[in-house]
């Protein structure tokens, strides 16, 4: 099947994956910014407090494992269901909830627990499944979901809190994930659920230790890991550090849009060279970029335009993230425990995370400022990213056994 005849007989699941990842948890990372600024005002919590929310991704550790054996052994429209009915109702109580920060972690642990079933570890499967010549392209198109609801919404979104309060736009975030939520179910074809034979043949006791005894698993997670542990600047605290950085309100919600806009770049750009170029290359170079960025914002370049560059990269990186992680996973360790592969390497990423909001925590006590953190941060994701280039060895990059 051509490249272009394998995009046509697919489009109803690779519609089906990039809206209910667009409508699911991943795109609050585009648009949580926004509210920000807005509860740490009204509640007077303090930002290195908040930055301590990014540690409820530790609960991926446990999560996304498992979510990825159930989406392997269950398919992609059972395990998806419970965040579609999840998330509007998380969203909802966000919108009433009493000021206490405590309880703003609970609901948002929540989320991370049940709202990960809309994440690329099982809509990413959908593209997996039926890919082959075109499959850097076809994750491409599915990840970029969120980056265009963030480049769209995000402005929309700070507008719409300034005039009717982040509590309204809360219940508008219910109303959007629940309408499309429930329309990429509708649309991802029928024969998406294993066969019960299928499920039978997988064996936890057989599969979780080839995954592990590859080197090629710890070369991902380990590359993967180290370059999200700045990932709390790409969503929780983006817009404050624009802030404190010079740039005006106005500026600040431009370039998250800019931000965005540079994912889904970013995501096509990556894809494309997938299906053309080694993966550990573009894998390596794609995973770097940030570090570029990070160094921009922490000079002493005090201009607009190394903020603007800063986060072109950011965004651009984040973008080629989604590609890569599956893409790296599927070339590796194939269909058949794909989400199971895929979920451990995201609650690496989940753990990066968490760990980077601890030490953003106390960058911030310490300094008041992002510079030590960013200056630290930028360093491992330049290790990260070389890592990658391991993969291109034979004995490093060799699939696992598991039939």
């Amino acid at each position: 099947m051509s490249y272009v005849t394998e995009l046509r007989v697919n489009w109803r699941a690779l519609a089906a994956s990039t809206i209910g990842h667009g409508a699911g948890l991943a795109a609050s990372a585009y648009i949580i910014g926004s509210f920000a600024p807005h509860l740490l005002k009204e509640f007077g919590w303090s930002k290195s407090d908040f930055a301590l929310l990014g540690t409820a991704t530790l609960l991926t550790l446990v999560c996304l494992p498992l979510i990825g054996r159930l989406t392997d052994l269950f398919g992609v429209r059972r395990v998806a269901l419970i965040g579609v009915l999840f998330l509007p109702l998380s969203y909802l109580a966000l919108s009433v909830f009493n000021g206490e920060l405590r309880v703003f972690i609970a609901i948002t642990m929540l989320q991370v627990v049940l709202g990960t079933t809309t994440t690329s570890t099982v809509y990413s499967r959908l593209v997996a499944e039926r890919f082959l010549q075109a499959r850097g392209l076809g994750l491409a198109i599915m990840a970029s979901g969120p980056a265009i609801v963030g480049a769209i919404g995000a402005p929309l979104l700070s507008d719409y809190i300034d005039e009717n309060g982040w509590r309204a736009a809360y219940r508008v975030l219910a109303v959007f994930s629940a309408c499309f939520g429930l329309l990429a179910l509708l649309m991802i074809p029928a024969q998406s659920q294993p066969p019960p034979e299928a499920r039978r043949e997988r064996r936890a006791g057989r599969d979780y230790p080839a995954i592990l005894r590859s080197p090629a698993f710890w070369v991902i997670a380990g590359g993967i890991f180290l370059c999200n542990i700045p990932q709390p600047l790409h969503g929780l605290q983006l817009k404050m550090m624009l802030l404190e950085n010079g740039a005006n309100a106005a500026a600040a919600s431009m370039m998250i849009s800019l931000y965005a806009t540079g994912v889904i770049i970013g995501r096509f750009v990556c894809g494309l060279a997938l299906d053309r170029l080694p993966a550990h290359a573009v894998a390596a170079v794609g995973m770097g970029l940030p570090a570029i960025g990070m160094f921009l914002i922490a000079s002493s370049l005090n201009v607009q335009w190394a903020l603007v560059s800063a986060v072109l990269l950011m965004g651009l990186s984040q973008g080629a993230e989604g590609d890569i992680a599956g893409y790296l996973v599927l070339r590796h360790f194939g269909v058949g425990i794909y989400s199971s592969v895929l979920g451990l390497v995201i609650a690496a990423l989940g753990i990066a995370s968490a760990l980077g909001a601890v030490l953003l925590s106390v960058t911030l006590k310490l300094t008041d400022g992002y510079d030590l953190f960013l200056w630290t941060t930028a360093i491992g994701v330049l290790a990260g990213s070389a890592l990658f280039m391991l993969l291109g060895r034979a004995a490093i990059g060799g699939r696992p056994i598991v039939e």
